[in-house]
């Protein structure tokens, strides 16, 4: 792989609530260092929904010398607010590359038609993901969801094209067929779930072979308690209000190194299937701390896609400056980047 990157989270705003509500600059600058020097990663996708925070972010990891996927991330927004999104962040993304001289790749969004209203049917994200476990009704809206992207995408790479003069992408679920015209880069969001194992690393190497440009995996992981895919955030129930993760669903076993073990198996799978550029899926969800005593239901870490689980009330001991502990996963991103 040429790029071996991770995904770091600015806080996902839904709803007018931001899933990181405490976000220091300088703690930012410390992590995105860990990153490169500790993880071994040479580039990271910046995500989020407040663009002051993407630049904030993308400024640090392109002053240490990180390539930077400039992802913001519409939740619950219509196509004009969208828009206004994506126009706002490409000129932040382009102050970027022009100050710093960095590679810096412009993300045109992720997951539209599940995360946005006005491409599938369904109010909220809950209900039009909960299409996906239907697969006759889906069927139904592939074409229509398609047409609908593409024109999207089409106007939205013309907008962020006037504004930004580095390359573009889109972070595409399979069931949007993009028409990558538009774009510099293939982009997919892919996890292996139980179902899918025996024909991934195959259905990788047709995937790069299907295309004539540079393809990435812009988000793939595991949460802490099995072999869920990216079904993982499932098991976590939410505040009805405000969306915020309560509890889990019931009583679930730790399982850190399954998830580094699945981890380490898609890095080997896009790495011999030709991937170009790779990002974990995540360093840290905030929105999802470890909580070890009590209640197992309340520890909402073993749902987290995370490589470190966050604390809430102390710091921890391999960063003692820090609000988190590394998992088993971290190590293995760590190893296998620096070997690889």
């Amino acid at each position: 792989m040429r790029a071996k990157g991770i995904t770091y989270d600015t806080g996902f705003v839904r709803d007018g609530t931001n899933s990181r509500v405490r976000f220091d600059p300088d703690e930012v600058g410390r992590e995105l260092r860990i990153i490169r020097d500790d993880l071994h990663c040479n580039a990271v996708r910046i995500t989020g929904g407040l663009p002051d925070r993407l630049e904030i972010a993308a400024r640090h990891a392109a002053d240490l010398g990180l390539e930077v996927w400039f992802s913001p991330y519409p939740l619950e927004l219509t196509t004009d607010e969208m828009s206004a999104l994506f126009a706002d962040c490409a000129e932040r993304a382009e102050r970027i590359r022009q100050r710093a001289r960095a590679e810096v790749v412009f993300v045109t969004g992720a997951e539209l038609s599940l995360m946005n209203k006005g491409f599938l049917p369904g109010e909220s994200v809950d209900e039009r993901v909960e299409l996906l476990t239907h697969p006759d009704r889906l069927r139904e809206h592939i074409a229509e969801v398609g047409a609908r992207v593409n024109d999207f995408l089409g106007k939205a790479a013309a907008l962020v094209r006037e504004r930004f003069g580095g390359r573009i992408t889109y972070a595409a679920v399979p069931l949007e067929r993009v028409d990558w015209t538009p774009f510099d880069i293939v982009s997919l969001d892919l996890y292996r779930s139980a179902e899918t194992a025996a024909q991934f690393a195959e259905g990788v190497h047709g995937l790069v072979a299907s295309q004539q440009k540079p393809f990435a995996i812009t988000e793939f992981g595991a949460a802490c308690f099995g072999d869920t895919g990216a079904r993982g955030l499932e098991i976590v129930e939410h505040d009805r209000d405000t969306g915020m993760p309560i509890r889990l669903n019931g009583e679930y076993v730790r399982d850190e190194a399954g998830q580094a073990a699945y981890v380490r198996e898609l890095l080997e799978a896009f790495d011999a299937g030709g991937i170009d550029s790779t990002f974990v899926f995540l360093f840290a969800l905030h929105s999802h701390p470890h909580r070890p005593d009590g209640d197992p239901r309340d520890d909402l870490d073993l749902a987290s896609y995370g490589i470190v689980k966050v604390l809430e009330s102390r710091h921890g001991d391999a960063y003692p400056d820090l609000r988190w502990e590394p998992k088993a996963a971290f190590a293995t991103v760590a190893e296998y980047h620096r070997t690889h």
